[in-house]
């Protein structure tokens, strides 16, 4: 049950995160406060590198959804994740409602079917802290059952520099360092490549940037935005993309680069 401000609940929330001893325990009562202003259904603290694959520092999500969701997210597909690119975008702000943020077609697209549709999140807050200029933390808040109201996106965000405050102290704890992320630099490498040179045999360098952002959940119109083209233009591209990799649509596309993450 929600609470407010103005109870002995938040106030000693608040307390135990100041007191905390560890990261994951700042973590866990950290994510006990925001409860109390809003009803949630999950949270998940991940570590996005520029150099390496994600890290999960903590989650509240059940056995079966983490094995859907948070195991095979963090074999390869994290590279299509919208948060994982707005970690690093110069512009991201500090606290956002995803669905303002998402590309235009995420929810259509084959990435969102296979990886986020089952975890069954209507809606959700995510908290950006750039710790270091390679590592941002990012903190998502998710409902299932119905979206934020106004009212409580007006809390969420009051709470943002109490939250940022509270993700730069995870990380500087030395429990919850991320510096030791030699093992997976390697894979995020090999991935990373993969996305990148994705039909680079028989694509040009412009079919290749419109085949990633149609990979990543953008329209026609939005790939036309984002790369400053004639919205025709992108059809074109993307009519002759299409047929050079001998795929009739969106699904094919994704299963390709799937097949290819996974050899």
């Amino acid at each position: 049950m929600a609470t407010g401000f103005n109870s002995t609940e938040w106030h000693e929330s608040i307390a135990a995160v100041i007191g905390a001893p560890t990261g994951e325990a700042m973590a866990k009562a950290l994510t006990s406060a925001i409860d109390l202003l809003v009803e949630s259904d999950g949270t998940c603290l991940i570590a996005f590198n520029r150099d390496a694959g994600p890290d999960v520092l903590h989650h509240t999500l059940e056995p079966e959804v983490r094995k859907h969701y948070l195991d095979r997210y963090l074999a390869g597909p994290y590279l299509l994740d919208p948060l994982y690119q707005m970690a690093f975008d110069d512009d991201r702000p500090t606290a956002c409602r995803f669905r303002d943020k998402e590309p235009d077609r995420f929810r259509s697209s084959e990435y969102y079917r296979q990886y986020c549709e089952r975890t069954h999140l209507l809606d959700e807050m995510d908290y950006f802290a750039e710790v270091s200029k390679d590592t941002t933390l990012v903190l998502v808040v998710g409902r299932r059952t119905r979206r934020f109201s106004r009212a409580e996106l007006d809390r969420l965000q009051l709470i943002s520099p109490t939250v940022i405050a509270a993700l730069n102290e995870i990380r500087s704890s030395r429990d919850a360092s991320i510096a030791d992320t030699g093992n997976n630099h390697d894979m995020h490498r090999h991935l990373t490549d993969c996305f990148e040179k994705f039909g680079e045999s028989v694509l040009t360098d412009r079919e290749r940037e419109i085949s990633q952002l149609l990979l990543r959940g953008h329209s026609s119109k939005s790939v036309a935005r984002e790369l400053d083209i004639a919205p025709g233009t992108v059809m074109v591209h993307k009519r002759n993309l299409f047929s050079k990799l001998g795929i009739s649509s969106q699904y094919q596309l994704f299963s390709l680069f799937i097949d290819d993450l996974g050899k």
